[in-house]
Formats: C-alpha cells, sequence, structure tokens
C-alpha cells in the first residue's frame, strides 16, 4: 500500500477495540467486524486510537492489534497505527517499531497530554517524532482530551516537513479552512468530527476520520459521493438526518454509544475498559433507535440541535 492509497481514502474508520468479558482483546470478533466494514465503504482503518481505548492498551496488546488487523486486511485499504503519546521518548521508539513492523501506512501521533506543551513544545515533539523513522506522521490535534490546542501556524509549520503528510483535525472549521488554503498541496486534512464531514469536505478536506462509519458507513459515502457530484442539496439533505445519528453516537463517552450498536448488530464486541463503562440498556436502547432506526420521537427526546462530541 502506497501514501497515494491513503490519499484515496475519503472514509478511515477509527476501529473499536473488541474486548471479552474478562477484559482481554476478543481478536476473533476482529474478521467479522472489518468485513463490515469494508463492505459498507471503509477505506482505510486507524488501529489503536482514542476510539480504540488506547489509553488501557499494553504496548505488546496494540503491536498484537496491528498484526491481527494487517492479516485480516491482507492490503486491501491502508493502515494508520496510533503510535503517539505525551512522552517523546517513547513516541519516537514506537515510531521506529511501527516502521519496522511492515504492512503500517502511517502513524497516527496525539498532541501530547496532560503535560501541557507550549506551541514549540508541540513542534519540537512532532518534528523528533517525524525524524526517527520513515514512517510517515498525521498529527491528531483534539483539544477536548489533551487541554493544549496546536495552532494553525505551528500545524502549518510542521506540514513543510516531508514525513509529515497530514492532520486529524478537531478543532473549528474556522480553523479547518484555513489550514485548507495555506497548506503544501501535498498535506492531507481530516476531520475527526462526524458531524462536520459535510461541511469539512466542502471546504475541500480529503477525507473523514470517523466512529460513526461503524453503523452507518452507507449513508456517509452517499454523502460524499453526492459532495463529489456537487449535488450539495441532497448531501445536505443526508447531512439533515445524520446529525441527530451522530450526536446520539457521542451522548456518552465514545467509545461507549457505537460498542452498543454493534453489540446489537451481532458482532461481539463489548465490553469497555475502566474507566470507560458501557451504556446501561435503557441508554443503548435510545442510542439504537436513533442510529439504526432514525426514529424521529427518539430523536426529539435525547437529541436537541447540533451538540458537540462528548469526548
Amino acid at each position: 500500500m502506497s501514501i497515494e492509497s491513503l490519499k484515496q481514502a475519503k472514509i478511515i474508520t477509527a476501529l473499536i477495540t473488541p474486548f471479552h468479558e474478562d477484559g482481554t482483546i476478543n481478536y476473533e470478533a476482529l474478521p467479522k467486524l472489518i468485513e463490515h466494514l469494508l463492505a459498507h465503504h471503509t477505506q482505510g482503518l486507524l488501529l489503536a486510537g482514542t476510539t480504540a481505548e488506547s489509553p488501557t492498551l499494553t504496548h505488546e496488546e496494540e503491536l498484537h492489534l496491528f498484526e491481527h488487523v494487517k492479516n485480516i486486511v491482507n492490503g486491501r485499504v491502508p493502515l494508520i497505527a496510533g503510535i503517539g503519546t505525551n512522552d517523546t521518548r517513547d513516541s519516537v521508539e514506537f515510531a521506529k517499531e511501527v516502521a519496522n513492523f511492515g504492512g503500517i501506512d502511517a502513524g497516527l501521533a496525539i498532541v501530547p497530554y496532560y503535560n501541557k506543551p507550549s506551541q514549540e513544545g508541540m513542534y519540537q515533539h512532532f518534528l523528533a517524532i517525524a525524524e526517527a523513522s520513515d514512517l510517515p506522521i498525521i498529527i491528531y490535534n483534539i483539544p477536548g482530551r489533551v487541554v493544549v490546542e496546536m495552532e494553525p501556524e505551528t500545524l502549518l509549520k510542521l506540514a513543510q516537513h516531508p514525513n509529515i503528510i497530514g492532520v486529524k483535525e478537531c478543532t473549528s472549521l474556522a480553523n479547518m479552512a484555513y489550514l485548507i488554503e495555506h497548506k503544501p498541496d501535498d498535506f492531507l486534512i481530516y476531520t475527526g468530527e462526524d458531524g462536520d464531514a459535510f461541511h469539512a469536505m466542502n471546504l475541500g478536506a480529503d477525507g473523514v476520520i470517523s466512529v460513526a462509519s461503524h453503523t452507518n458507513g452507507d449513508e456517509m459515502h452517499d454523502m460524499l459521493t453526492k459532495i463529489a457530484e456537487n449535488d450539495l442539496k441532497g448531501a445536505a439533505a443526508i447531512q439533515r438526518q445524520f446529525i441527530p445519528k451522530v450526536n446520539a453516537l457521542f451522548s456518552y463517552p465514545s467509545p461507549a454509544p457505537v460498542k452498543a450498536v454493534l453489540n446489537y448488530m451481532g458482532f461481539d464486541v463489548v465490553p469497555l475498559r475502566l474507566p470507560l463503562v458501557a451504556c446501561s440498556s435503557q441508554e443503548a436502547k435510545t442510542i439504537i433507535d436513533v442510529v439504526l432506526e432514525g426514529d424521529a420521537t427518539a430523536t426529539k427526546e435525547t437529541v436537541k440541535g447540533v451538540l458537540r462530541p462528548n469526548y
């Protein structure tokens, strides 16, 4: 798989990690889930990201997860591996390890969390990761989880590095518009906000790194297809129906809602690892009614307006 293949991926699913009841990873559940995703327009997979509950995965578990998914996918779509932490040295070593792993097309490195670096600290952190190996790096800018925000100018400075190929941007549409307008031609910009996919793609983003594509990949694909065909009214009609479903999928700390829906759909993916907990049966029923059934009553009773994701 090449970077060119990654550039063609408009819908990249941030893959959940299925667990057994005893808390171990349920690797046996991966083939069925991945085949479902590929059949419903997933064009790339992100492994060991936020949705995968990566803070609770050990280093060895992440490597085993990469190996299992790589073998299942067998080169059909590009793979991105979460390799970043708030420790630059650890991130550098992980990038080197994944670069030698084989079968991984890029690494996703999050803006450092908890230690609250300055813009210069962020710049030096990603520069060190980018120069550690030939693994292409995508920056993950998500202030809702890491407290600090990488400013557009810092990001654009890093975009000049040949080994930093893109960003998963979870700030504002204004920031995204600025980045798209000023980025190098070959720098990839993905929205990490499912609810912003319509707007981001119309602004010129390259794709969406998605949670909702686990359950609503066909809708997302139809919407992006209509955007590409300049049928904005048709795309907007899909978006209006899509927003409540996204809100429901983020109405409790992610990935509890999407795991509840997937479990209902017959994928053995629950439970979650503490400190995250599963949705209650009633919570899950309401989410399922909105996400899968488009239940107007459930939507009106539980989801009002446009919510920012409850990260």
